[in-house]
Formats: C-alpha cells, sequence, structure tokens
C-alpha cells in the first residue's frame, strides 16, 4: 500500500459515499434535498518523528497536554491528514445571509462531520486489514477538547501558555500544518489549495511512507491578513490587530444551537473571502 492507493481510495470513499449527500429524511428543506457536501479531498503525509509534534508541546504553541504520534501508538511511521472542501452549494447557501449559518452550512457542519468519522473509520480499517496499526485520535477514547460547549468536568485541567480553555490533546489543524496541508488564517482556520471552507481529519499509522515536503514556512504564509474574515464575523470576534476572540466566537455558536438544535454552526469567516476557495494570490 502506498500513498497513490491510499489518496485513490479516500477519493472513491468521498465520491461515492450515500453520506456525501442530504438525505430526505435528515434535510432541514425540500431544498437541500440531494445536496452534495464536500468535493474530492486533499490528502497529505507527515512522518510520526516530525520534530514539529514536539514542538506543539510548547506553552506558547498548545501545551504539554497535546500528545505526539508516539503516544497514541506505539510504533507509529506516518501521519495521514486530509481536508476534505465543501461543495459549491455549501458555501454558496452560507454566503445569503451574513446574520446565521444556511441550512446548508448547518448540514455541512453536522452531517459533514459524520462524514469525516466515516472516513477515518474506513481508512483506519483498509490500512489495520492491510497488517498495519492505524487510528484516529480524534476517535479514540483518550481523546479530549476544551471548548465552549465543554462542562469543566469533561476535559482535564491544563498548563497551557495561551491561557486560553480552548484547546485539546490532538489538534486537526496544526497537524495538517505540520503534515504539509496548509497554513492558518487570521480566522485561525486552515487555508489550503482548495481555500478554508471545509473540513479535516487525521490518522496515525505504522505503514510507513515518504513524507510530503511542506511548501511553506510561516505558520500564517497563506493569509495576507486581508481582514476580509473579520468583516463577515457577525460578533466581531475576528480583528487585524487582536486576532481572533475564540469567546466571543463560541457564544456566537451557543446562541446557534439553541436556535437550530440538534445543529449548530457559523462559517462566516470561511465564505465570501479570498481563500475561500484557494490560496489568494
Amino acid at each position: 500500500m502506498d500513498k497513490k492507493d491510499i489518496v485513490k481510495m479516500a477519493t472513491n470513499f468521498v465520491e461515492n459515499s450515500e453520506h456525501n449527500h442530504i438525505a430526505k429524511e435528515n434535510a432541514l428543506s425540500e431544498m437541500v434535498v440531494g445536496m452534495k457536501i464536500f468535493e474530492s479531498p486533499i490528502l497529505a503525509f507527515g512522518a510520526a518523528d516530525d520534530q514539529y509534534f514536539k514542538v506543539l508541546q510548547e506553552p506558547l504553541v498548545i501545551g504539554q497536554h497535546f500528545m505526539p504520534p508516539q503516544e497514541w501508538l506505539p510504533q507509529p511511521k506516518t501521519v495521514i491528514s486530509f481536508f476534505l472542501p465543501f461543495s459549491e452549494a455549501v458555501k454558496e447557501g452560507n454566503r445569503r445571509d451574513m446574520s446565521w449559518p444556511s441550512e446548508e452550512w448547518l448540514h455541512g457542519r453536522i452531517e459533514g462531520q459524520a462524514l469525516v468519522v466515516k472516513l477515518c473509520q474506513y481508512l483506519n480499517s483498509e490500512l489495520i486489514n492491510a497488517g498495519y496499526k492505524s487510528l484516529s485520535p480524534s476517535l479514540d477514547d483518550r481523546f479530549w477538547a476544551k471548548t465552549g460547549y465543554n462542562k469543566p468536568n469533561q476535559a482535564p485541567e491544563t498548563k497551557s501558555g495561551t491561557g486560553l480553555v480552548y484547546t485539546s490533546n490532538w489538534s486537526e489543524r496544526h497537524v495538517a500544518f505540520i503534515c504539509g496541508v496548509g497554513t492558518f488564517g487570521l480566522s485561525k482556520g486552515l487555508i489550503t489549495e482548495k481555500g478554508i471552507a471545509g473540513r479535516l481529519g487525521s490518522i496515525i499509522t505504522e505503514l510507513e511512507l515518504p513524507p510530503d515536503i511542506r511548501r511553506y514556512e510561516n505558520i500564517y504564509e497563506n493569509c495576507y491578513m486581508c481582514g476580509a474574515c473579520g468583516d463577515n464575523c457577525p460578533v466581531n470576534a475576528i480583528s487585524l490587530d487582536k486576532g481572533k476572540n475564540h469567546q466571543l466566537c463560541s457564544e456566537f455558536l451557543q446562541k446557534t444551537a439553541e436556535k437550530y438544535k440538534p445543529r449548530y454552526g457559523c462559517g462566516k469567516c470561511q465564505i465570501g473571502v479570498p481563500c475561500e476557495s484557494c490560496i489568494p494570490q
């Protein structure tokens, strides 16, 4: 099994999965029945012993609570990161009203994440069947995340130097940066060659594959700080001088959760911006 095999498997899975389209029984309205959620994925491969994984444990990055690949799997060789770009229908829908998330985006956030989970499970299964131990940290029982939705007892205390309560012991965005998927933007999303609007996932495996070359050095290299994401934010949680206020963002997401229960989302910082579907020139 090589890189091409894995890319082909992931692409075929996404393109042919019935879960990549909104079923009538789940649709919020007739308008979104049959809507495609994701386009073909981007995959990147990183070395499990990449020194950057240790860097993530530094206090001013994520913190000591970040678990590098060796803490998830005894003999990891490769970290596979993937980005699933939202379809044009999902992005176009969320441009209609800049105050609240659209039906298309709500489905992309919830049903889309369900497909991310299914893709992780599928790739893990294929790798294991081929004789390589593999797992997806975000699906592992040891994974935890502190967000605005967590109750205090749902995640351990951390000593992150950032002073933020929004953290986890495995970060899909940071891992994607290390593997070569893309770099951060002002909104803290990841800007890939297919833009920022989409979802991320990752797998750690004992299968040894040559790592991809990172075509960037700076963590914000794909973002030219135009401020468009901040202009779009319904609660002014993003600014050029202060970056992103995670508290304001989380509070607004909580309001959408109350309004659209059991779904939630926003995504206004990812649509109608130069990095929506590509790396800005």
